[in-house]
């Protein structure tokens, strides 16, 4: 039987968890990288993508039950009979496509021996995302190739791969994280304001990006990390109001009712129903305005999270993520 997907909490990191409420895995967004690890019954991973211990917090995703813990080929995970949850690291290297090839490689092997077949989330923190790596190609085009050669080589359809996040960090080489269902059947969204992601010209890197906008699944909305793009175009250059501006009205397009009557879902949702929010900002000195604009779009219990990272886009300012409970 198809169960709610999980949704995430923002906790201090280190907090302990109530007695009895078991948890899929953790996320801590903090000022240094680590190695994927278990502690305390479930995966944890420290991702450098906060630049003073102000901006830190842990990202504690839920379980529905016991979590049966593991590592295969460099993913260590937990699972929960329902959805797994799983995370790994490539240490830093001079290129990175090969090492991104054999991750994701090596996420497609894990989901389907632990039958966990539905990835419907991707996180990829990219450490000197903007810089040339040891070719001269940008790491994230690097990454980029790596993961569209992996994709092609299980046999994935592009439009298949489910939301994902490719962001800036401090340090730590690229970390990955992701979710994956059992029984549950994603739907994966356009947005009609944007490219899709797969479809990009190629003036923007040799291999494509290959994520869906957001993706629906039990009973949740995943939203990539999104921003002021209109079309494949990058849009109010240097204007880090209009930019975050920009970023919600995509938000907005994607979880609208119109766009979910496009792909045969029947709800339809606001800014306001978004919780669980990141938002990623290149420049520390917009950190404050950014966090005020989306203080005042979103709901004021929705869970918000602001750090200082570079973007996949040099030209871009701001991204953004959430979910919808």
């Amino acid at each position: 039987m198809a169960a709610v997907a999980p949704s995430c909490t923002f906790d201090k990191i280190g907090v302990p968890r109530p007695v009895g409420e078991p948890v899929l895995g953790v996320v801590e967004h903090t000022v240094r990288p680590g190695e994927p690890r278990i502690a305390d019954g479930h995966p944890v991973l420290a991702v450098h993508s906060a630049t003073e211990p102000g901006q830190e917090f842990a990202e504690v995703w839920p379980a529905a039950g016991p979590v049966t813990t593991g590592a295969r080929d460099g993913i260590t995970y937990g699972h929960d009979g329902r959805h797994l949850f799983g995370a790994a690291r490539i240490a830093p290297t001079g290129t990175y496509a090969a090492a991104t090839e054999r991750l994701y490689a090596a996420v497609f092997d894990l989901v389907r021996a632990e039958n966990y077949p539905a990835v419907f989330r991707f996180w990829a923190y990219i450490n000197h995302i903007n810089a040339p790596n040891a070719e001269g190609l940008e790491i994230y085009r690097d990454f980029c190739v790596g993961r569209a050669r992996a994709v092609a080589a299980a046999g994935v359809d592009p439009a298949a791969m489910p939301a994902g996040t490719g962001i800036g960090t401090h340090g730590g080489g690229i970390v990955c994280y992701f979710l994956a269902a059992r029984d549950d059947a994603p739907v994966n969204l356009a947005n009609p304001r944007m490219a899709t992601p797969h479809a990009y010209p190629a003036g923007y890197g040799p291999r494509p990006p290959v994520f869906a906008r957001a993706t629906a699944v039990g009973g949740r909305l995943y939203v990539s990390a999104t921003a002021s793009i209109l079309g494949h175009e990058t849009v109010h250059h240097g204007d880090i109001s209009a930019q975050c501006l920009v970023a919600l009205s995509n938000i907005a397009a994607v979880i609208g009712r119109d766009n979910l009557a496009r792909h045969g879902l029947s709800r339809g949702h606001t800014l306001a129903d978004l919780d669980a929010v990141k938002v990623y900002v290149r420049h520390r000195e917009h950190l404050e305005p950014v966090r005020r604009i989306c203080a005042a779009a979103l709901s004021p219990a929705a869970a918000l999270g602001v750090l200082q990272t570079d973007i996949a886009r040099e030209d871009l300012l701001v991204e953004i993520e959430g979910i919808v409970p």
